[in-house]
């Protein structure tokens, strides 16, 4: 009966390869256009379902073979758990393929200098799913789209070394992660693994700083791809560290005081969580007219720093609830104050919580739009967000290859945070949520 199950599934892929081999292939068959630069295809929705099918197939012979081996062993194993995992598997395959088609076609375009992904002109070569450009087609892929972004950008020779050493911090750090991925453990990796960490993001904050606009020559306003970033980091730096201080501060001060008015302010911050922050633009804008900071990275900084203070309370009170009280009052009893405690014990003990706030804040800023858009007017004072705009608000002269590449390289930094410190967006998220 075995035999029978796997000699139908083996049929029934082949047959399916067969067929699509004869129109897959075959230009005749979807050569009708319903408008220009499209592709028709008759009945198009049935050779995606007869596709799943033609995979299940596949999977249901697989688990027909890999348990006929295991009886063959002695261990008897029925195929059905098996098939039905492989669907499941399958099902998240496709879901996982769909959540990252659209970066797919985004890297592609980076790499296209003639905006051929977005014309209307069909490309003529006789495989269906480039011709309908489905699957990215680059007839002549190039680095010109990336050459744009950093045209006309002078580094002194300081700039330079200090960009190397943030370099080489950078992969020693990628190192160190590549090593425990592949069995390596001890505490040694992991303060080794920090303090590149650590002189990484110092090297880098410098040389931002070090940065002025006078070194950004190049014509266009692509070639200010770089000044921007500059300009996302140190807002997103500093909104992240002034994040910090402030749930420190108020965190602490709920966690381990009791004063008139601290529940009502609890339910006041978690009030105000279910509002979206757009609907105080009008407010906040008005507020930094009034006080000369529009287009002012300052400015912009304090309208973050203000919509973190909520949640941040309440996350670092939680965690602060769940460490024991029996510390700060051995430590009180040795003769420490209040602010001693505060800054000699809790203050280390809740690092990872600090580097959560810190990253969720830092990431926020360094994707927001609108209120950047609203604040910041010159181009040398634009972010990453508001600059991407910029190549795509003509009809007729959107630069969607150099769009590509400067999303593509302003995603980079996000990409090399969340490696970095995936464990303590893991930790913080749980953190607080047992108290003991």
């Amino acid at each position: 009966m075995r035999l029978f199950w796997i000699l139908v599934s083996l049929g029934l892929v082949y047959g399916l390869f067969r067929w699509a081999q004869d129109h897959l292939f075959d230009p005749g068959s979807y050569k009708r256009q319903v408008a220009f630069g499209s592709v028709f295809v008759p009945y198009g929705w049935l050779y995606v379902l007869l596709g799943y099918l033609g995979l299940a197939a596949l999977l249901l012979a697989l688990s027909f073979l890999y348990t006929f081996w295991l009886g063959r062993k002695g261990r008897r194993k029925s195929p059905w758990p098996v098939f039905l995992e492989g669907l499941t598997h399958l099902l998240l395959w496709s879901v996982l393929l769909l959540a990252y088609y659209p970066v797919v076609q985004v890297v592609a375009a980076s790499f296209d200098s003639t905006n051929n992904l977005f014309s209307f002109r069909r490309p003529e070569t006789g495989f269906l799913l480039l011709d309908a450009k489905v699957l990215p087609y680059i007839p002549e892929p190039s680095l010109e789209n990336y050459a744009k972004l950093v045209e006309g950008v002078v580094l002194y020779p300081y700039q330079a070394a200090l960009l190397l050493l943030s370099g080489l911090s950078l992969l020693l750090v990628a190192g160190i992660g590549l090593l425990r991925r592949l069995g390596w453990e001890g505490e040694g990796l992991d303060r080794w693994q920090g303090r590149f960490l650590l002189a990484f993001a110092l090297l880098l904050g410098l040389l931002l700083v070090l940065l002025s606009p006078r070194q950004f020559t190049g014509q266009g306003t692509e070639t200010k791809f770089l000044l921007w970033v500059r300009n996302t980091f140190l807002v997103s730096g500093l909104t992240g560290l002034l994040a910090v201080l402030l749930t420190a501060t108020a965190g602490y001060a709920f966690a381990r005081f009791n004063f008139p008015g601290r529940y009502p302010m609890l339910l006041f911050f978690i009030f105000i969580q279910m509002f979206p922050g757009f609907l105080a633009l009008v407010a906040i804008y008005y507020l930094m007219s009034r006080l000369d900071l529009l287009n002012t990275f300052t400015g912009l900084v304090l309208a973050y720093s203000g919509g973190i203070i909520s949640f941040g309370t309440w996350v670092y009170k939680g965690y602060l609830e769940s460490i024991s009280k029996s510390l700060e009052e051995a430590a009180m009893v040795d003769g420490a104050t209040k602010w001693q405690v505060f800054t000699r014990i809790l203050l280390p003990l809740s690092t990872p919580m600090f580097v959560f706030i810190f990253l969720l804040q830092f990431v926020g800023t360094y994707s927001e739009f609108v209120m950047a858009n609203l604040f910041l007017t010159g181009v040398e004072s634009w972010t990453v967000g508001v600059g991407l705009r910029s190549f795509t608000t003509g009809q007729f002269q959107t630069k969607w290859g150099v769009f590509a590449a400067a999303s593509v390289l302003g995603s980079l930094p996000i990409l090399v945070l969340f490696y970095s410190f995936q464990q303590y967006f893991v930790s913080g998220y749980t953190a607080g949520a047992v108290k003991e």
